[in-house]
């Protein structure tokens, strides 16, 4: 392995180069094996066992170097204005942390949601510790960038719902919830510290909120983005 080619590969860990190449990094053996087994295209593999110990330690992002490091080409559709006639689907409305975006990405996957949607100034799926967190989920999810409130107009024009969780909404678990059967059913989750920007808001048709126990006395003021996905995600499939 050349000086050259570690530059590269270590160059890949900012967005910028990420942008230029369309490639990204996907390390571990379990996350390569599902690279290669997924319909994204898989550049090149590194061994551990192929270019020695001290050049996977030079080109890995891990604190301890896996056996196995992949250049994986971002898919072609992943800036996606189109919004299927029926599903339910996540947009997220600027997640920053990439520890949340890639819990969010493993939600969708268990709960088998049709597509996540995310604005552009959601963190990008393709940092190297969004793509760790997801533990596989990003070859199987749908993933696209768009401008959320087009999203959801186009979500009312078909005659879905657009839903949002608020505290200051309708407690959940009183009221039916759309599984996007025969319409589109957007769940609409907000950056971590503002929460759903007031143009997203706008389209929002159900506000719903996550009620604490006991209800009159919460322990803390809000849930944690990926948490709060995944409570609304379940309570949504619970009713399917």
């Amino acid at each position: 392995m050349t000086t050259n080619e570690i530059k590269y590969i270590k160059s890949l860990s900012q967005k910028k180069f990420r942008d230029q190449s369309g490639l990204f990094v996907v390390e571990g053996e379990k996350l390569v094996a599902e690279a290669l087994a997924s319909r994204f295209k898989v550049e090149k593999v590194y061994r551990k066992a192929d270019v020695g110990e001290a050049a996977m330690a030079r080109i890995s992002a891990l604190s301890s170097p896996s056996p196995a490091l992949a250049l994986v080409h971002r898919p072609v559709d992943l800036e996606s204005s189109v919004l299927p006639a029926r599903g339910l689907f996540l947009a997220l409305d600027g997640i920053r942390d990439p520890g949340n975006l890639g819990t969010i990405l493993r939600i969708a996957d268990w709960f088998g949601l049709d597509a996540v949607y995310a604005s552009p100034d959601t963190v990008d799926v393709f940092n190297p510790k969004v793509v760790q967190a997801t533990m596989g989920a990003i070859f199987r999810v749908r993933f696209h960038y768009t401008d959320i409130p087009a999203l959801c107009r186009q979500a009312l024009t078909a005659g879905g719902k657009v839903y949002g969780t608020f505290l200051d909404g309708d407690n959940m678990y009183g009221i039916p919830l759309d599984n996007g059967a025969s319409s589109p059913a957007v769940i609409v989750i907000g950056n971590e510290a503002n929460g759903i920007s007031a143009p997203t808001a706008a389209h929002v048709t159900d506000r719903l909120y996550i009620p604490p126990f006991p209800p009159d006395d919460p322990g803390s003021e809000s849930l944690n983005a990926a948490v709060a996905t995944a409570i609304t995600v379940a309570e949504f499939r619970r009713q399917a």
